[in-house]
């Protein structure tokens, strides 16, 4: 069996979401249409043939060189920057190979993603995939990715960086007045315009859609028939996507923590904002049978770990605690809100979370949740981030529209966020107000993917996911015409690798022998 690192810490199936400035719902600030109207539109398959123009992309030679670390190559293709207008200038896409290291008969490339949107697929590949994934697998496949544009090592969209970055990450996500909610508002314009500034051009070609024409390019140049694939989180999005534009190409494709692309903006939002609410009622159950937990005792109901915790938030937010940063950051309350988040995609990160949360609301050191907050957010000791965030933000506003256009909207749906979560509800709402303000408008909406045609494809939901719900996995397997839904019935975000062996052995047994699990299979 493979050892996984913490989703977070490695952006495996990190889908960031509306929380501390966060870009918005799981690849979404979506539209606000209705369910109805979503269902009604499903994007039309492209053609088989390459279209002469795009000639020269898919004939392209790959080179590839070293990447510093042993056992990978890397090199560089280049795609369209507008599939519309592919006269128009290139892109730079970043790709990173582990060769398959037998024994048994090569099965061609295996495409992975960890979602984010944002995250680096590259380096996902070289540190967790291409060393992590069963032997079996990386004995059979050549191990690849490519880091979709905008995103890290592929043409990059910059926005913040550096202090800027850090006073946006400390701004009061829970605005208490007038002034606090201007406050708010003018972060979210200061951000999108730095982004419309430093990356004017690509900001409108970093869409989903775009992303997944461009892994068929790197398909054909690294000369596979059809796409294998493993995407995490928003990674099921754009896998999702490929299938339904490429239905035949469609190979072995595995959608882990799936995301349902038909929702409307709301119902997306406050779905995850309930996910969030039930992975904390799972923390708070076992939180309070350990001896460390500063948020309550045996006998102390999951309302009240929640109360606590929020009671505490409040103090940070009027009075924000040392944590020792060299460059004199205090935990104030959007920091610390980010720190407990991080920690509910892996019940392997609840003892640290204990731990932190002892030593801000006993000790007042906030150090350690100010550690979970900057893994989130990938800022390292230096106070460098990586192009997470703006790459995060780029993708989620051009994908979907707004969720919200005005304050007034936000508060006039916090009570449907507060009963979602009591403890994150709030947050949650004005955080899905960011991309109201953002330089480019959407290109994409809701829609249904069926991908008629395509090979089985294998969609897997955990029941207690808090980034993307059950329902979510649910809703996709029902949308695409070859699904087959493989339920884990845990804690955590995305299944593959969690230590379940049941859902490793049917993935494994998928990727390998191209057997699909049951429709409907569940595991522990």
């Amino acid at each position: 069996m493979h050892t996984r690192r913490s989703s977070r810490t490695l952006r495996t199936g990190g889908i960031l979401l509306a929380a501390a400035l966060l870009a918005s719902a799981c690849s979404a600030s979506a539209s606000t249409g209705t369910a109805t109207s979503a269902a009604d539109v499903t994007p039309a398959a492209l053609p088989t043939a390459t279209l002469a123009a795009l000639a020269s992309y898919y004939g392209q030679k790959v080179r590839w060189r070293s990447c510093g670390v042993p056992g990978f190559e890397c090199a560089t293709l280049k795609a369209p920057l507008d599939y519309d207008k592919p006269a128009g200038g290139d892109i730079r896409l970043a790709v990173t190979r582990k060769k398959a290291t037998g024994p048994g008969k090569r099965l061609g490339s295996l495409f992975v993603n960890p979602g984010g949107p944002g995250g680096s697929a590259s380096g996902y590949l070289q540190a967790y995939a291409g060393i992590g994934y069963p032997a079996t697998v990386r004995a059979r496949y050549d191990m690849v990715a490519v880091d979709p544009r905008g995103v890290a090592r592929s043409e990059a969209v910059e926005c913040l960086d550096g202090r800027d970055m850090d006073t946006y990450t400390q701004t009061d996500t829970t605005p208490d007045d007038a002034h606090e909610t201007t406050e708010l508002v003018d972060a979210y314009k200061e951000f999108a315009e730095a982004c419309g500034a430093h990356s004017p051009g690509l900001l409108r070609h970093v869409s989903t859609v775009e992303t997944a024409r461009d892994m068929d390019v790197v398909r054909a140049v690294l000369g596979d028939r059809k796409l294998n694939y493993v995407g995490a989180s928003y990674g099921t999005f754009l896998g999702a996507t490929y299938a339904g534009l490429f239905p035949d190409r469609a190979g072995r494709l595995v959608l882990d923590g799936a995301m349902d692309p038909s929702l409307p903006a709301r119902r997306m939002n406050l779905d995850q904002t309930a996910g969030f609410e039930t992975a904390f009622q799972s923390f708070a159950k076992d939180c309070v049978q350990q001896p460390d937990c500063p948020l309550g005792t045996r006998g102390t109901t999951t309302a009240e770990v929640g109360r606590n915790l929020k009671a505490f938030f409040r103090k940070l937010d009027a009075h924000p605690i040392p944590t020792g940063d060299a460059d004199g950051r205090r935990l104030g309350e959007a920091l610390a809100t980010t720190g407990v988040i991080a920690a509910m995609y892996d019940e392997s990160s609840w003892a640290q979370l204990r731990e932190a949360l002892t030593s801000a609301m006993r000790e007042r050191d906030g150090a350690g949740l100010l550690v979970l907050s900057d893994s989130y957010y990938e800022r390292d000791a230096g106070g460098r981030y990586s192009n997470l965030m703006s790459a995060n933000a780029a993708v989620n506003c051009l994908d979907l529209p707004p969720s919200y256009d005005t304050p007034e909207e936000v508060e006039r749906a916090l009570p449907s966020f507060e009963k979602a979560s009591p403890v994150f509800g709030e947050g949650l709402a004005w955080a899905s107000l960011s991309c109201a303000y953002w330089p480019v408008r959407a290109t994409g909406e809701p829609h249904r993917i069926e991908a008629r045609g395509a090979a089985p494809i294998v969609v897997v939901g955990t029941t207690r996911d808090p980034a993307t719900p059950y329902r979510w996995a649910r809703s996709l397997a029902a949308q695409l015409t070859s699904a087959r839904l493989l339920t884990y019935e845990g804690d955590g975000h995305t299944a593959y690798g969690r230590g379940s062996a049941c859902i490793d052995s049917a993935i494994d047994a998928y990727l390998l022998r191209g057997t699909a699990p049951a429709n409907g299979k569940r595991c522990s």
